[in-house]
């Protein structure tokens, strides 16, 4: 986990695993949300969660590995960016993640619980499709920003 990555920058390992997933999570939001398209509700509901609880785990465990590395301080000696420029950047970027994935995971919960009472016409799935469409949009904004944190600590 704290060994050298394999992205080819000064970052470790779970960084660089961190930022794969977050590189590719919009991609398979979209492959999961067209499931639901295709009205492949059971595919739909299986990716989201695999996907959710995928990305809990890699954010523990990178929450985990900052904090046992230094922390972001230590991170952001080494940009050639700003240090107010990179806090504030981090800060936007943990506002929105924590919402987007609150908001995730409020959205499989009242999902799942009104397709168990109701079945998949409840009337709870009339705003599952706005709120997903949210969730999506803060989801790929945290990864696209995640991505740049990267970027900025390891690349600039």
């Amino acid at each position: 986990m704290f060994s050298e990555g394999f992205l080819g920058t000064s970052a470790l390992l779970y960084m660089d695993i961190a930022t794969l997933l977050f590189a590719l999570l919009p991609f398979l939001l979209a492959l999961s949300i067209r499931y639901a398209v295709l009205k492949q509700y059971r595919k739909h509901f299986i990716s989201q969660i695999t996907l959710l609880l995928t990305t809990l785990v890699v954010v523990t465990v990178f929450e985990i590995g900052i904090r046992v590395s230094g922390g972001f301080m230590e991170f952001s000696k080494e940009s050639s960016l700003p240090f107010t420029f990179l806090l504030l950047f981090l800060i936007a970027h943990i506002a929105i993640a924590i919402a987007a994935v609150c908001g995730w995971i409020y959205l499989v919960v009242v999902s799942y619980r009104g397709y168990r009472r109701e079945g998949i016409h409840a009337t709870v799935f009339q705003q599952h499709k706005k709120w997903g469409r949210w969730v999506a949009a803060a989801l790929t904004i945290t990864s696209v920003m995640g991505c740049l944190i990267y970027i900025f600590l390891f690349i600039m």
